[in-house]
């Protein structure tokens, strides 16, 4: 008799929840100064739960269920059963439990499994605590309820039937049933989020299933095409649904007095401001309007985690996949420790902030580098200005990075620096996501003092006459005016060259430097390219080696499809050996010219004229260094790396007539149409 063999699994929360139905005779009947000392008590227990005041962590919400199965569901998250069971208890108290009925209840824990092989290194302690799969395992642990409008909420069991047993499988085909359910779920990636919570011991079923959206047909659509899926279709489950719409407690007279909510006029039945989640609130990941957002993006939301360390679906999980982050907090910790779990705080250390507005923070982001393509209309810009070296900060700040990009609101956060000044510009979707980071990026030792405010209509501005936004890209036309990054695309795109910001338009990069062996980088970044092949967004990733003789050089280059895909590699890319930075996070302006796709028939030749080149780039102002990149396993496919003082600086280059005259050399030696990439 064969024993399977089960996956590794944690827990994080207890999950609790608490469907009600009204009734509505009772409640009609019942005279005024009873409904309204009922009312009063289950906005202040409901408030109370929403603040989080009666934990150190967890979060709550409440819901509007459609349909005849209940009329209100409340969701617990917190760190014990005994602070679920407390609450339950604690509504029962109230005046307003007498006119509820509790119709239905779901008692479960968050958990992680270890399906794949990236989370079993995890289970088996071979990852650091402050890694991109430790921080994302947590934060499916430590989750937070999202502000989407719906919800859908059903309990799910494996099938045990005698043809069809789940248990009954090797290991190894339900890891690949896994793997198949959690595809489906990340073409999903920013529509459905997803908390799976265990309750094998706990409820009559084996999973409670969470899906949040703001669009219902989108969960529709998730569902429908997981049923044809064998992991739905042959082994799955699954009890009744539970449908309803997210709303505020103190809306709570309005939906008994069957008005619309959430009221949408900024006040609740007793005229208390809504929205406003007290300490909670200022204790909330930065998500979509300051909360978390969370919870989930569709696994693999950004098209690029491999191997499972967000590509696999939770333990067991219908829906599987169907996460990014299974509602993630910024550090994972109620007081910012990352290695843990719970809600960030947003204190930091007392750093002095200068208040910009919209045009202000447009030009401080121009100066470095961050142009109006790069953000939206209405987003919120942190500059926190550090006493180090960018290349000193660049591995904390990934830390931070890899949290912050769980979050819808999160646009960009990276270091950068400009004439010696190294500063960690952050982008969010709204003040309040901001608010919260600030405090995680003023707490870096190094950071000295920051300035904040909104970019409004930045990312709409132009440098037409006249216009003094001050969202320019920093760059200057040779007659002095201010130019647009779309400017610089246009003047480039006139000699036949494709410029990107930051990462590029139809192609975002990420290049890694190492001083690993070269033959261990290799089999490290093949391995990785399996995964990451598995991904429509991925173009390409390989090792290039400096064709100079004298130069041990060793690069790794990732081109991606979407900028969000190659954010979420930078997390496996950077865990390779002997990763020392990528030309980003370096002083002064980068360049990366890509797609040198050399016929094989001129490939001494394109070597060699690359030397007549680097001899002129060597007597021009402003240049610090230039690499010809091989790809070690194609010596047609090149890369040129560029380094420049500014951005000033690489531009006279591009416009000169030498480059002119490389430009138009290369159409005739070149398979492809080059391209370069701003990395500044």
């Amino acid at each position: 008799m064969v024993r399977r063999e089960p996956p590794q699994t944690e827990e994080g929360w207890y999950a609790f929840h608490d469907l009600r139905t009204v009734d509505w005779e009772a409640w009609r009947d019942a005279p005024e100064r009873v409904r309204e000392r009922a009312l009063d008590e289950a906005v202040d227990f409901l408030g109370s739960a929403e603040a989080v005041a009666d934990a150190e962590a967890g979060d709550s919400a409440l819901y509007a269920v459609v349909g005849h199965k209940a009329d209100l569901m409340v969701v617990h998250l917190r760190p014990t059963l005994a602070d679920v069971e407390r609450l339950e208890r604690r509504f029962e108290r109230t005046e307003f439990a007498q006119f509820t009925e509790q119709s239905s209840s779901y008692v479960s824990v968050t958990e992680a499994s270890g399906y794949s092989e990236r989370a079993r290194e995890y289970f088996d302690g071979e990852v650091d605590d402050d890694s991109g799969l430790a921080q994302y395992i947590q934060s499916r642990l430590h989750p937070e309820i999202p502000d989407s409008e719906h919800v859908s909420f059903y309990p799910m069991s494996k099938r045990r039937q005698p043809q069809q047993n789940w248990y009954d499988l090797p290991f190894e085909e339900r890891a690949e049933h896994m793997e198949s359910h959690g595809d489906i779920g990340r073409d999903y990636a920013g529509r459905v989020s997803q908390m799976i919570t265990g309750s094998v011991g706990f409820d009559d079923w084996e999973w409670g299933v969470t899906l949040w959206a703001d669009d219902m047909t989108d969960v529709k659509e998730l569902l429908y095409e997981m049923r044809f899926d064998p992991s739905s279709s042959k082994f799955a489950d699954f009890g009744p649904f539970y449908v309803g719409r997210k709303f505020t407690p103190t809306d709570l007279g309005a939906y008994l007095a069957g008005e619309s909510v959430p009221t949408g006029d900024g006040t609740g039945a007793s005229g208390a401001p809504t929205g406003e989640r007290a300490a909670h609130a200022s204790a909330s990941g930065a998500g979509h309007d300051g909360n978390a957002g969370g919870s989930a993006q569709a696994n693999g939301a950004h098209g690029a985690r491999s191997d499972g360390e967000s590509a696999e679906p939770p333990a067991e999980s219908h829906a599987g996949g169907a996460s990014d982050s299974a509602t993630e907090a910024v550090s994972e910790s109620s007081e910012g420790d990352t290695s843990g779990g719970g809600r960030p705080a947003a204190a930091g250390k007392d750093v002095d902030a200068a208040e910009l507005d919209a045009n202000e923070a447009a030009q401080t982001l121009a100066n470095f580098g961050v142009y109006p393509d790069d953000y939206g209309a209405g987003d919120y810009a942190l500059v926190c200005y550090a006493d180090a070296d960018a290349e000193a900060l660049v591995d904390e700040v990934d830390g931070l990075r890899s949290n912050f990009d769980h979050y819808d609101t999160h646009v960009l956060t990276s270091v950068r620096a400009n004439q010696g000044q190294t500063a960690i510009v952050s982008v969010w979707a709204n003040e309040r996501a901001a608010d919260t980071a600030i405090g995680f990026l003023t707490d870096i030792d190094a950071v000295t003092h920051s300035a904040r405010g909104p970019l409004g209509d930045a990312g709409e501005a132009d440098s037409g006459e006249g216009d003094d936004s001050g969202a320019t890209d920093g760059a200057e036309t040779e007659d002095g005016d201010d130019t647009t990054a779309a400017d610089i695309r246009a003047e480039l795109a006139d000699e036949g060259v494709y410029a990107g910001q930051p990462h590029g338009e139809d192609v975002y990069a990420l290049v890694l430097y190492s001083e690993a062996d070269p033959e261990t980088l290799d089999a490290e970044v093949s391995d990785l390219r399996e995964g990451f092949d598995r991904y429509d967004t991925h173009v390409k990733t390989a090792v290039y080696g400096d064709v100079a003789e004298d130069s041990d050089t060793t690069a790794v280059v990732s081109l991606w499809d979407t900028e969000s895909a190659a954010d979420t590699a930078a997390d496996f890319l950077t865990d390779l050996p002997g990763i020392v930075g990528r030309p980003q996070d370096r002083e002064g302006f980068g360049t990366m010219g890509m797609f040198y796709t050399v016929k094989p028939d001129y490939r001494e030749e394109f070597v060699d004229t690359f030397g007549t080149v680097g001899g002129l780039l060597a007597e021009m102002d402003g240049h610090r260094e230039t690499a010809l990149l091989a790809n070690r396993e194609d010596e047609t496919d090149m890369f040129i790396a560029s380094r420049w003082d500014g951005k000033e600086d690489a531009m006279a280059f591009f416009r000169s007539d030498d480059f002119r005259e490389t430009v138009q050399w290369g159409r005739e030696v070149l398979a492809d149409r080059p391209r370069h990439v701003f990395l500044a």
